[in-house]
């Protein structure tokens, strides 16, 4: 019991130390002040991960397409906002792309950079809205263990991001991961209008492998500031290298599956039967299935439950 009250002691200790050490232009800003509301809302997500299918089960998926191209549409123009706050702040600031210490001075142009970058952060709290509409549309099978982990764990670990280094070396990753996320959302957007404008949409595996890209660039960064010894935490270049690491087998796990595994073949059909789920009427589904499903090429009638419109 004593080692138990021990450890307790001790991590409260810590905690409060870490506290003294935290970024102080920050910690009056919405949901900086405790990490309980970020964890709280991270809870929440995978909550309804949970009872979201068990509530839609027996009802009909929505469609929410006006509300997909508004959300897409909006998260476009969020990101683009946080891509150019970060260039322009980090240009005035002269910011080195090799290594950046963190500032934690009241200069304008630091305080822009924390602020883009706490953007950045809230940015990814709502893309929680990503996984709520598959739920929503029935789009179960869009919910992998990449999107939940994705999502769960940015949101989460950038709070820690913007408590401690908002600013620094930090912009990189978050400058990247913006412009990245503009040609994203233009994409779901798009996808969001239907059939008519999907067809053009043949770019949509360049985003994987630019994602992919994107983690080899942030551990081939990381590693050089690491080796300049670079006056920045060097825990967080640790694990920031390691969280890298686990994005690229995950996408390169979901592009290899997903481009380059040959699909079996189909055994043989009885003529004039169209194969279920197969070419004739397949689906095109995007990575965060913001796409709807093309109409059935057989000479079949729709059948008469339609998805509700929002």
């Amino acid at each position: 019991m004593e080692i138990i009250k021990h450890t307790l002691s001790h991590t409260v200790d810590l905690y409060r130390w870490s506290l003294s050490i935290a970024d102080k232009r920050v910690e009056k800003w919405p949901l900086m002040d405790s990490p309980l509301p970020t964890l709280a809302i991270s809870s929440s997500y995978l909550l309804f991960l949970w009872l979201g299918p068990k509530y839609m089960q027996g009802r009909e998926p929505l469609q929410l397409r006006k509300t997909l191209i508004l959300y897409n549409f909006s998260m476009l123009v969020l990101n683009f906002f946080i891509f150019k706050e970060l260039f322009l702040a980090a240009r005035a600031a002269n910011y080195s792309y090799i290594c950046q210490p963190v500032d934690y001075s009241d200069d304008p142009n630091e305080v822009r950079v924390a602020a883009a970058l706490w953007w950045y952060f809230i940015s990814k709290g709502v893309e929680y809205l990503d996984t709520v509409f598959f739920i929503l549309r029935k789009k179960f099978s869009q919910i992998s263990f990449l999107h939940v982990y994705h999502h769960c764990t940015m949101f989460t670990l950038w709070w820690i991001g913007i408590k401690w280094v908002a600013g620094g070396q930090s912009f990189f990753g978050a400058h990247m991961n913006a412009a990245i996320h503009v040609l994203m959302y233009l994409y779901y957007g798009l996808a969001a209008f239907g059939p008519k404008i999907q067809k053009y949409l043949w770019w949509k595996k360049y985003l994987t492998i630019i994602q992919m890209i994107q983690f080899h660039v942030t551990i081939g960064h990381t590693a050089l500031s690491l080796y300049s010894d670079c006056p920045f935490p060097k825990w967080m270049h640790w694990c920031l290298i390691g969280y890298a690491l686990t994005f690229i087998i995950l996408f390169g796990n979901f592009y290899y599956q997903t481009y380059r595994r040959q699909p079996r073949r189909e055994t043989t059909a009885k003529p004039g039967k169209a194969l279920h789920n197969g070419a004739a009427n397949g689906a095109l589904s995007s990575s965060n299935g913001k796409t709807d499903e093309k109409p059935a090429e057989s000479g079949r009638r729709k059948r008469k439950g339609r998805a509700k419109r929002d």
